[in-house]
């Protein structure tokens, strides 16, 4: 059953010339976790804002196209109708984080749908639980590690009880320990809670690993598509627009066209099985 339907979308900013989007077609089924790269400003961001109507609802331009979100079109309902179904997590947590406790940050979304107390608290133990951040919960987020800041910014956004989650470069202004505890939780949330995850990322060794379908951008178009093996042996093409694949990915592709090995690694455990 697809969660996500794109229908040839095109966007383009008042401020600018060109179109960011130009003509995507895209489908995403429910329980899928869909990863999209490409160079900088090929409309990865742009794109992630049109899945819950910021664009066209918020911010606005010439919008052509459609959208929908478990067949409900985002032309046809406000911004805060699609935060129940789509959360959304951007680049720096410290944007999206303003309470005095971990606890009042994750109450905020509910409390505003007026959803009861006690299932409130239920939510946000639920949602801490997820991130592992039980012991956090009087915290001042303040005090957080840029990890923890943006685990918290997920946590807050699962209180909302979506069933989609976006993630905008989530680990771009993380340390290595920060990347690989959001990475961890959204592990978690696909495997365990089956939930939709669609994640713009530079980083492309955890999205070998963690995806099961990897979208190439370019010049606001959709250029390829796949599972991450299908994608990531296309080495020629991704180096031309930029896109450095695994490392292990690429050691083997040389091995693979040198005729050493038959297939390319996408993790370091395969690229060992590869040599047995």
């Amino acid at each position: 059953m697809l969660m996500i339907e794109i229908k040839d979308l095109h966007f383009k900013y008042h401020s600018q010339k060109e179109e960011v989007l130009n003509g995507i077609n895209l489908n995403i089924k429910k329980g899928e976790f869909v990863s999209i790269i490409g160079p900088s400003g090929c409309g990865k961001s742009t794109l992630c804002l049109t899945l819950n109507g910021i664009i066209p609802k918020t911010i606005t331009g010439e919008f052509s196209g459609d959208v929908f979100i478990d067949g409900i079109s985002t032309r046809e309902k406000e911004v805060s109708e699609f935060s129940k179904k789509v959360g959304m997590i951007l680049q720096n947590p410290e944007s999206q984080l303003f309470a005095m406790t971990v606890e009042e940050e994750l109450a905020f979304g509910p409390e505003n749908l007026a959803v009861p107390r006690d299932e409130i608290e239920e939510r946000i133990s639920w949602a801490l639980s997820i991130v592992n951040m039980e012991n956090k919960r009087d915290e001042f987020p303040g005090n957080l590690s840029g990890g923890q800041k943006q685990r918290i910014a997920i946590a807050a956004s699962l209180t909302m009880m979506p069933e989609v989650l976006v993630l905008d470069e989530p680990t771009s202004q993380l340390d290595p320990v920060g990347k690989r505890e959001v990475f961890r939780v959204l592990r978690d949330l696909h495997k365990n809670e089956k939930m939709t995850i669609v994640l713009v990322e530079h980083k492309t060794e955890p999205i070998a690993e963690l995806s099961d379908r990897v979208v190439v951008m370019d010049k606001g178009k959709v250029v390829l598509e796949g599972t991450p093996r299908h994608v990531f042996e296309k080495v020629p093409i991704l180096r031309e627009l930029g896109i450095m694949v695994p490392d292990i990915s690429y050691l083997t592709y040389l091995l693979k066209e040198g005729g050493y090995v038959k297939d390319i690694a996408l993790t370091i455990e395969e690229g060992r099985r590869l040599f047995i």
